[in-house]
């Protein structure tokens, strides 16, 4: 696969030139995206894809509507965990067998840290960074007030700490690996290394990194691995999330939601909960077949990909638009909020503002949907499957209009939304 070069291209004549020259270009042919809008927020929510909505379909009409329960059999639904998991293994430098799709990325969060801090039941200190996405943190508070135990949440105000706060009383060390305001992304490898020189394990959420740019998750050595399947992955809203566990782990590891999914025969419906060999195990209870259907239908959209050749257009496009903001709207209010460094940021910008809901608003009006995160964060998503250099340019563009009048101080741009 020919690979884009990186430039400097400056004018949207020369976006147009790198949408010709991209061997990903075909892809986005694949999506339905509405004509009248630039859509940079798939870090959020991907896109329906037409094969998804085609799959749904079939789905509804004739395994639901004329297999009726026999589909469960005839139709694969009770596979459904371990295979969409295993598409999603290809994805994460996970082997088979080591991933299930299952329920959401908070309950399987859940489930992980409990099987870590099991592992470890002489330590009582989680480690993460204050700005983790919150449910990462509510939930690992929540585990602590349930174990009753002592357990403490111990949080770094930045990347740099987070060596210096694992210690032997450190039982896992829980990071997202790519943040979700900043955009960072944790050296994977370095830290994980870290906590098991220490003797800890780690949890790694992949909510902004699977399917937005190479993960290895065995090569890291990583222990555990959450991740959600309606952003990069475009499985439509509140897809099937993701639980990763290291073979290594797999026998001994216990997870507290012991649902009858999980049992290692679940269709003897006896009274005893014994727990299913391997991955199985981290399953609860009965999978949700349509979203299921729609997440394994959309994984079949990275077939032909190579991870390398889509993260080095993610950053062609990020450095592309990152270079236009800067020379066209840097005098007028916005700051970076990314790593400058393309090799620390995943597939997003990020900018401060300090009316940045105001400013996503009347962006978003103008027909460019990215999103703002408290207190002053204009997020821009880039997804390299159907994101054009031509929507950088002109999402630029359009974000230096609302600046320069201050179209953001209108009444109705600045009335909060119930989802931002």
């Amino acid at each position: 696969m020919t690979i884009i070069p990186l430039s400097r291209p400056t004018t949207r004549a020369d976006a147009e030139a790198l949408d010709r020259a991209d061997p990903l270009a075909p892809l986005r042919a694949g999506f339905h995206l509405p004509d009248d809008i630039l859509y940079l927020d798939g870090n959020s929510l991907g896109p329906l894809a037409y094969a998804v909505r085609d799959r749904v379909r079939a789905v509804v009409d004739a395994e639901w509507g004329q297999g009726l329960i026999g589909s469960w059999n005839e139709a694969g639904w009770v596979e459904l965990p371990r295979r969409v998991g295993d598409k999603i293994a290809k994805l994460v430098g996970a082997a088979e067998g080591t991933i299930v799709a299952t329920d959401s990325t908070s309950v399987n969060l859940f489930k992980v840290l409990a099987a870590a801090t099991t592992l470890r039941p002489e330590r009582r200190v989680v480690v993460s960074e204050r700005s983790n996405f919150p449910t990462d943190l509510y939930m690992a508070e929540g585990l602590a007030a349930l174990l009753a135990r002592g357990h403490e949440l111990r949080l770094a105000d930045s990347a740099d700490e987070l060596p210096g706060l694992i210690d032997d009383s450190v039982a896992v060390l829980m990071l997202t690996h790519v943040n979700y305001r900043s955009g960072l992304v944790h050296d994977m490898a370095a830290l994980t290394q870290a906590a098991h020189d220490a003797g800890a394990l780690t949890v790694w959420d992949l909510a902004h990194s699977a399917g937005a740019l190479p993960v290895d998750l065995a090569g890291a050595d990583a222990d555990f691995a959450v991740g959600c399947g309606y952003k990069y992955l475009n499985g439509g809203p509140g897809a099937p999330a993701f639980l990763y566990v290291a073979p290594r782990h797999q026998a001994e590891a216990r997870q507290p939601l012991s649902g009858w999914f999980g049992h290692a025969a679940p269709f003897r419906f006896e009274p005893g909960y014994a727990p299913a060999p391997g991955i199985d195990r981290f399953l609860t209870g009965t999978p949700g077949v349509l979203s299921m259907s729609a997440l394994d239908a959309a994984l079949d959209l990275f077939g032909a990909v190579d991870m390398a050749a889509l993260r080095q257009k993610s950053v062609a496009l990020c450095e592309f638009f990152l270079a236009r903001v800067e020379a066209t709207s840097g005098a007028l209010g916005v700051t970076l909020a990314s790593p400058r460094d393309a090799a620390r940021r995943g597939s997003q910008v990020s900018f401060a503002h300090p009316h940045a809901y105001a400013v996503m608003q009347a962006l978003i009006a103008r027909g460019v949907i990215g999103d703002f995160r408290a207190p002053d964060i204009l997020r821009f998503g880039f997804t390299p499957l159907y994101t054009r250099f031509v929507d950088a340019f002109d999402a630029a563009r359009e974000l230096q209009a609302v600046l320069a009048v201050e179209e953001w101080k209108r009444p109705e741009f600045n009335v909060q939304r119930a989802v931002t």
